[in-house]
């Protein structure tokens, strides 16, 4: 590219340019000097009658002109030659043949200008952004950190927009104070941790705490997920390491997050949980950047995962990941003061207040809360009210854990009162018992995938103790339905595969784990494993700790709990058959019964009965 008197002039005015010049020099040697292509078997026939002179001869045209040109007609021919042998052979038929004309100049040059041009092309709009943004890039930056860097001014999150985890921000109100003034805390030798881990469900606000500190000091927070680090290529994973805690002390002081940290520090060599060649040595350089840290750099490192028991023990220990911080489900007070920072953002109606939604709610992580505010708006939207309710609330709740509301879904007049029948009876057992949860809600409308109906208790308050008669009355509760079709109906049904399930469970739970069954001891006999470590069917990742005789005793104790509570449910049902057949007719007529209607059963109950029923 040239610029020449203020005008520039571009590469390609110069190809269309030169194509131009070629194309006229073929229409010059075409027609400049009037010449006209015969073949080659016509120009042996002026031949032999002489009526051509000035003869040129080139290896493949012959050029001439003819000795009396007509009036008006061309005074010069052109024709391809041929093979002197087949002309000769050709003529003695009597045919007319003609030679193939060469290719012109501009035919030339196109047949390897175009190719050229559409690869050129090519390369432009399709080959060249693959390679500087895609796969080349990979490769020309293939041991770069991804890391997303927010400076103060990006990070605006501190921890008033975090709620319901004091004591985690306790914790880390150290790290930020030690970040804006060290030499507070140098002056007694103490030092930063170099490491904190944030362990705690899904959706408790783990990384919202790591930017709340990032914003609250003010300083670069690099954030990368664990899984960002490995790569299909062998040492990529430690080369990101490397380059990652690089540009952190380059920026220091400054906090280095790395989000789902389970997924890069697997413990290695754990049975079918070993992870290959390049997760070990991105763990190992991991390791050893952890070792190199200076505690005086001001460079904090955060991890947060949901899964600390597949942490190699070495990324865990003292000197490398120095705190772990529990984030855990929030309690009532720490739900309400979640749902006050979120109820803020929707119209809500006066009489609504925190502490009524967070009853609702035992269980609720921060982002279920989340969730719950935005459904109660839809709701409330959806019926084209003014502000939100409680009802609204209500109706969330309910869409959240037991599915959609499907109306359309029909059923036959049969199973509809077996479906009636079995609800009730969980809520008379429930109501009969001492220490269930009140139920609030019992409905034959079908929710979700595969529940016809449901039966709904809320907790009063939260708990974190369950004695063996509380756990036995659960599982009587829960094989309640059950044991009302079989008194009605003298059959059962598959509409308590779910309540088995959940009492095999907890039975299970009561003789292995929490040591409730005294002819098996005061004995452990499974430690609790997260659902998610549950190992495939056939395969066992510890062996088991208890023989032959054990297992088989182990079932039988199971299986004796829930043929206990089965006939509990039943001995409570049996002499409230007539009550139980007047509520279940009206939840066929209403197909919900609510709190108030489900009172007036419950002062109906016979209290003496039900209290000398014991399993």
């Amino acid at each position: 590219m040239a610029v020449k008197d203020g005008k520039q002039f571009h590469f390609w005015y110069v190809i269309v340019a030169l194509l131009a010049i070629f194309w006229i020099q073929d229409l010059l040697t075409a027609f400049g000097h009037q010449t006209e292509t015969i073949p080659y078997s016509r120009f042996q026939t002026l031949v032999q009658q002489g009526k051509v002179d000035d003869l040129v001869i080139g290896p493949a045209l012959i050029t001439g002109a003819y000795r009396e040109p007509a009036n008006g007609a061309a005074q010069r021919f052109s024709t391809e030659r041929v093979d002197p042998a087949l002309a000769q052979s050709l003529q003695k038929d009597g045919l007319t043949f003609a030679g193939q004309p060469p290719p012109g100049v501009l035919q030339s040059v196109l047949g390897w200008f175009l190719p050229t041009l559409g690869f050129l092309v090519l390369w432009m709009f399709l080959m060249r952004p693959m390679v500087m943004g895609g796969l080349g890039g990979e490769l020309l930056s293939i041991g770069k950190s991804k890391a997303k860097i927010f400076v103060e001014s990006d990070v605006k999150v501190t921890f008033g927009d975090v709620a319901g985890v004091d004591e985690a921000k306790a914790e880390l109100q150290e790290v930020v104070a030690f970040l804006k003034d060290p030499a507070s805390y140098q002056r007694l030798g103490a030092h930063i941790p170099k490491g904190i881990l944030l362990v705690g469900p899904p959706g408790t606000g783990k990384t919202l705490l790591a930017r709340a500190v990032a914003g609250e000091a003010g300083v670069p927070f690099f954030s990368m997920s664990g899984s960002e680090f490995v790569e299909m290529f062998v040492g990529v994973g430690a080369a990101r390491v490397r380059d990652l805690f690089e540009q952190a002390r380059a920026r220091s002081p400054a906090i280095v997050f790395i989000d789902e940290l389970d997924s890069l520090g697997r413990a290695r060599g754990a049975g079918l949980l070993t992870g290959h060649d390049e997760k070990e040595q991105t763990l190992n350089q991991l390791l050893a950047e952890l070792d190199g840290f200076d505690p005086k750099s001001g460079v904090v490192l955060l991890g947060a995962t949901n899964r600390p028991e597949v942490l190699d023990p070495a990324l865990l220990r003292a000197g490398r990941f120095d705190r772990q911080i529990l984030v855990d489900r929030p309690d009532r007070r720490g739900r309400c003061e979640i749902l006050a920072l979120y109820l803020k953002r929707i119209k809500l109606a006066p009489e609504v207040k925190a502490d009524d939604v967070a009853a609702l709610t035992p269980g609720f992580t921060g982002a279920d809360l989340a969730n719950l505010v935005n459904e109660a708006a839809i709701v409330a939207t959806r019926r084209n009210a003014d502000s939100v309710t409680l009802n609204d609330f209500t109706q969330a709740v309910e869409r959240i854990v037991v599915g959609l509301e499907k109306r359309n879904r029909l059923l036959n007049p049969h199973e509809r009162e077996v479906v009636a029948y079995h609800e009730m009876g969980h809520a008379l057992v429930a109501m009969a018992l001492p220490g269930m949860d009140p139920v609030q809600k019992v409905s034959i409308i079908p929710r979700g995938i595969g529940a016809v109906g449901y039966t709904i208790q809320r907790p009063i308050e939260d708990r974190f103790l369950m004695t063996r008669v509380e756990l036995v009355n659960r599982m009587t509760v829960l094989l309640g339905g059950r044991a009302a079709e079989k008194l009605i109906f003298d059959d059962i049904s598959t509409g308590a595969a779910d309540d088995l399930v959940k009492a095999t469970e907890l039975a299970r739970s009561m003789v292995t784990r929490f040591g409730m069954e005294p002819s098996l001891g005061q004995v452990a006999y499974e430690p609790e494993r997260a659902a998610h470590l549950t190992p495939p069917a056939g395969l066992e990742w510890e062996p088991r700790r208890y023989g032959e005789d054990t297992a088989s005793a182990i079932d039988v104790a199971v299986r004796k709990l829930i043929d206990a509570a089965f006939l509990a449910a039943q001995a409570i049902l049996q002499p409230q058959l007539p009550l139980l057949r007047q509520s279940a007719a009206a939840l066929l007529e209403k197909e919900t019964l609510l709190i108030d209607e489900l009172r007036r059963i419950c002062l109906a109950l016979h209290p003496a009965e039900v209290a000398s029923t014991s399993v």
